[in-house]
Order: structure tokens, then sequence, then C-alpha cells
């Protein structure tokens, strides 16, 4: 595996890594994010965004233009996988979002993509703006800094980058992770010298 395996998680930001060549270091919230990404838009392009039903659905009061900004724009909505259904002139219930989301923070998110919507507007700017939208999914839904993971997680996280396309860089454009060769990090310590 060109990655190598995990070995120790660094400050809760970081997966040290072993490979043939040396040591890798991965930014795993940077790493994921782009893994979701990818995901995201691959489902999004097949019309299968895989959607997850919340056991109970979220209340989020929002501000009239927000509440316009949701109804002119209710079929993006779903088709990004989420239900929302307005209970009052201020108050929807989001029923459903996409699965990668079921753990984020749903109003959080919501005001979010309604802040990119109100932006970019409802015609088809929308659609070169997707892109946006789904970035702004994937962050909310990757793994956190500071959550622990197990080696088998950091493991699989490491083969679904491998397995990703561009995942050597996050969705703004920053490294996901570094390879240090063993010679440099001898030539650190004089090793051979």
């Amino acid at each position: 595996h060109p990655l190598g395996y995990a070995i120790a998680q660094l400050h809760g930001i970081y997966i040290l890594a072993q490979n043939q060549r040396g040591m890798i270091v991965v930014d795993m919230h940077a790493a994921h994010e782009r893994i979701s990404y990818e995901r995201m838009k691959a489902a999004l392009d097949k019309d299968s965004l895989p959607t997850q039903p919340l056991l109970v659905p979220v209340s989020l009061r929002l501000s009239m233009d927000e509440i316009k900004c949701l109804e002119n724009n209710n079929n993006y909505f779903s088709k990004l996988g989420f239900e929302v259904q307005q209970l009052s002139e201020d108050t929807v219930a989001v029923r459903q979002v996409p699965e990668m989301l079921a753990s984020a923070d749903v109003p959080e998110l919501m005001r979010d993509i309604l802040s990119d919507l109100a932006e970019h507007g409802r015609s088809t700017r929308i659609e070169d703006h997707i892109d946006g939208i789904l970035g702004t999914m994937a962050c909310h839904g990757s793994v956190r800094a500071n959550r622990r993971l197990t080696h088998d997680e950091m493991n699989a996280l490491l083969r679904d980058m491998e397995a990703t396309e561009r995942s050597d860089q996050c969705n703004h454009g920053r490294p996901t992770w570094i390879q240090l060769d063993i010679a440099d990090i001898d030539k650190w310590f004089m090793r051979g010298q």
C-alpha cells in the first residue's frame, strides 16, 4: 500500500503511517473531507446520493429570507438528499439528510447551504456552484480534530485515500499528506555520516 500502515495518531489531528519509503503524515480531517466530497460528487452524478431518515427530525427556525430561499430551491435540497418540511411560517423540520451527514450538525449545515444558495442565486449558477455546496457538506461530515481513531479506522482512511481520486489535496487545495523519506530522516540524525 503506497500510504503504508498507521502507527499512531498525533495530537488528535494527524495520522502517522509507515510505508516502504519512510513515514507518511496525514491530516485526517482534510483527507476525509476529500474522500467524502468525491463520494458525494460521484453519487450526485448518478442521482443516487444515499439518504438517511432522521429518527428525530431536526426543527430549525429560519429567517423569512431563508424560508424563501428554501422554497425556491426545494428541488436542490431534494437532489442533495434532504427532506425538509415547513412546520410554520418560520420553522422547518429536516426529516432526512444525505447518509454521509447523518451525524453532522444539521442546523449549521442547513444554514450554510442556504447561505450558498442565496449568494449564488437559483438559476443554473447553482449547478455551477454545486461543487461548493458539496464541499460544505463534506466538511461538515468529515472526522473532526481530537476524535480518537482506532488503528483499523486510521488504516481504513489510508485505504480510502489510495482509492480516491485527487486525495493528495483537500477541497481547498491544501495537501492532505506528506512523505518523509527515511534517507531524509537519517540526515536529521546524521546517521551514516
